[in-house]
């Protein structure tokens, strides 16, 4: 009796040690493991993501510039890919074996349960055509989404491009973005893609062994809704750009133009550019393998990322800075010889100015002048005193943007660079440097450089005597006018508004008379500065700033062309041909000759051989602007005009004044 209730316990304790294990096997199986669920839902559930429309970005006028167009994609669940002909399949969709295997084996690295991308970007009637024959691949399906389409094929570095998300992008957006995801990867897509990329929606569909759809899920009760990204309107012009890009091919520069009273950027060209439309579609990865391998970058933003010493556009700054300090008034004179004397080093000057007042020193871009300025300011606390009173300099300098970010809603913003007093005393000896070893900085040479961006603030900063806004290249999303309260915000300098006067006179005087006459616009007062900025590696490059009309300006402009020699010659034209585009949506016949047809079909890419000597910067030089026979670094431009080449240089008032003068003198 006792042997057989021992049996029944140990038979019970068996069952029952079954039943547990079933139900912890059934536990981790339906709770623990998910792979089970996933294959089962698989069999009958397809999730298919339901992307959203990218919000499209229009010009200030309300043209186009980016929008949507709808492509395929095919999708792969590994594990329900049954033996099929892959030779068949891959002539459909238009690889090899070698590109099947590829893909096939990182769609299960991803996951064998979950779709992942096979391929990519089908357009809509190449899908129509495969459609008919992909219920015969099972596993394989295709997915409705979006990508970009430039119809002007403009603004590229502008806009940037979207790509597909990596490793990090997926890590830093928490788990929002998945393989295959498209996001933004510069320009103002990648700074406004979350108002750019909308919310993704789901649909639940039954499928049969076949994948076959055969309709909603629950009738749709676990499907969501996709909300489209939102509208961008920019602030670009698009008239003006399309302008400024054909002035600019063939050449290596940028332009940036800016609304002074609002700090929106007009025009931002960056030179070489591309096709935004190339980094759309299957071809998307070889051509941006090409545009990375060609060696004039012109994946490069140079608006924002290239640096270059401003040369004599800075010299307006400089004289800024002299008024609020007291160094200078309107009427201080200096006395030029065809230079400046600093120490052992003599710092030759464009002409012997004689006595030149500060709007004389600026139209004649006179060196002398602006060195004795510096001279006088950075030594105005003693001798001791040299590294405090350049720190003092420095900050004011940075204070109108220079050698610091102006927060541009765009990554990958550069600074520039104004070297600090620390630079000088590692590289001279702590009190062992003084104004005339630094002369160089006086008139935007030596260690000084600046972006595009930075230039363009400047003349804003000018034109609105004493403050700018922060540059910024949207001025709506959606409904919205006004986007970021620091857009809307002056940011003074610390200068007397008194002060610019003088220099405005002088920047006038410029375009007037001086070194940028050649460019004058008819019926249109423009101030500007001519540069001339020094390159190590070849011909200088030719800068202009410049602000216009005068009285309520309307435009802010930097132009800079490298390799191409002094401002006048080439930056200054191209600057008019924007500026009066943008004023009066037309050009004008200009009585110096220049035509906006010869800029556009001139070639100054700069040899990609040997590299030429270093060459030291030429100072702006009024020759150009006369008729004088050009340098070689400008290919001898020909300025035609209707009638009679205006050569002789009692045509320009400021030449003959200064003839005169020396003859009284």
């Amino acid at each position: 009796m006792n042997s057989f209730f021992e049996r029944r316990y140990i038979i019970a304790g068996i069952f029952i040690t079954i039943v547990l294990v079933l139900l912890a096997r059934l536990f981790y199986i339906q709770i623990v493991d998910d792979r089970y669920l996933l294959y089962a839902e698989k069999n009958v559930i397809r999730k298919t993501i339901l992307y959203p429309a990218r919000g499209p970005i229009l010009d200030r006028n309300g043209k186009v510039l980016v929008q949507n167009e709808p492509v395929y994609d095919i999708m792969v669940v590994p594990k329900q890919v049954l033996p099929f002909d892959t030779a068949e399949f891959c002539s459909l969709i238009g690889i090899d074996k070698e590109g099947f295997d590829k893909r096939f084996t990182k769609a299960k690295k991803h996951s064998p349960y979950l779709a992942s991308i096979f391929e990519k970007q089908l357009s809509v009637e190449f899908y129509r055509t495969l459609q008919e024959r992909l219920s015969d691949f099972p596993g394989f399906f295709g997915q409705l989404r979006s990508v970009r389409t430039y119809p002007d094929s403009s603004a590229a570095q502008f806009l940037g491009f979207i790509g597909e998300a990596n490793d990090k992008d997926i890590k830093r957006s928490n788990g929002y973005y998945r393989l295959g995801d498209y996001v933004g990867i510069s320009g103002v897509e990648k700074a406004y893609e979350s108002t750019l990329r909308g919310q993704r929606g789901v649909q639940n569909q039954m499928v049969d062994s076949r994948n076959v759809a055969k309709g909603r899920y629950a009738n749709g009760a676990f499907d969501t809704v996709a909300v489209a990204g939102e509208r961008l309107i920019s602030s670009l012009d698009s008239r003006i750009q399309r302008l400024g890009e054909k002035l600019m091919q063939n050449k290596v520069g940028s332009i940036v133009a800016i609304e002074p009273s609002t700090g929106e950027i007009l025009c931002f060209v960056s030179s070489p550019t591309y096709d935004p439309n190339l980094l759309v579609g299957r071809q998307r990865g070889n051509n941006v393998a090409k545009l990375y391998k060609d060696p004039y970058k012109p994946s490069f933003i140079r608006p924002i990322g290239a640096y270059y010493p401003p040369g004599s556009s800075f010299k307006p700054l400089s004289a800024l800075i002299a008024l609020e300090k007291g160094i200078i008034t309107p009427q201080t004179t200096f006395f030029c010889n065809g230079g400046y004397q600093a120490g052992g080093h003599f710092v030759r000057c464009t002409h012997h100015h004689g006595n030149t007042n500060l709007t004389l020193a600026i139209a004649g871009s006179c060196n002398a002048y602006f060195d004795n300025v510096f001279n006088k300011l950075i030594n105005s606390n003693g001798a001791k005193q040299t590294s405090a009173t350049y720190t003092d300099w420095k900050a004011r300098v940075n204070q109108f943007g220079f050698g610091v970010k102006l927060d541009i809603d765009m990554p990958n913003e550069g600074r520039g660079y104004v070297p600090p007093a620390l630079r000088y005393d590692n590289t001279y000896g702590v009190n062992h440097w003084r104004a005339n070893t630094i002369i160089s900085l006086a008139i935007g040479q030596g260690e000084l450089l600046a972006t595009p961006l930075q230039l363009a603030n400047i003349e804003c900063t000018i034109a609105n005597h004493g403050y700018y806004y922060k540059p910024h290249l949207i001025k709506a999303i959606g409904d919205k006018n006004v986007i970021k309260d620091e857009f809307t915000k002056r940011n003074y300098v610390g200068i007397d508004a008194q002060y610019f006067e003088p220099v405005i006179d002088g920047m006038q005087s410029v375009v007037e008379y001086g070194t940028g006459h050649g460019s004058k616009i008819p019926g249109i007062v423009m101030c500007g500065k001519t540069g001339t900025a020094q390159n190590p590696h070849g011909k200088n490059h030719s800068l202009f700033v410049a602000f216009a009309p005068r009285d309520n300006p309307k435009i802010a402009i930097a132009v800079v062309v490298e390799n191409s020699g002094d401002g006048g010659t080439w930056a200054a034209p191209i600057a008019s041909f924007i500026v009066e585009k943008y004023l009066r949506d037309t050009i004008t016949r200009r009585s110096s000759g220049i035509y906006p047809e010869y800029y556009m079909n001139a070639n100054l890419l700069p040899s990609l051989g040997n590299k030429p000597k270093p060459k030291l910067a030429k100072p702006d030089s009024l020759k150009q602007q006369q008729g004088q026979p050009a340098t070689d670094t400008t290919k001898k431009i020909e300025l035609k005009s209707a009638g009679r080449k205006k050569t002789k240089k009692a045509n320009n008032p400021y030449i003959a004044y200064q003839s005169k003068r020396r003859e009284n003198e």
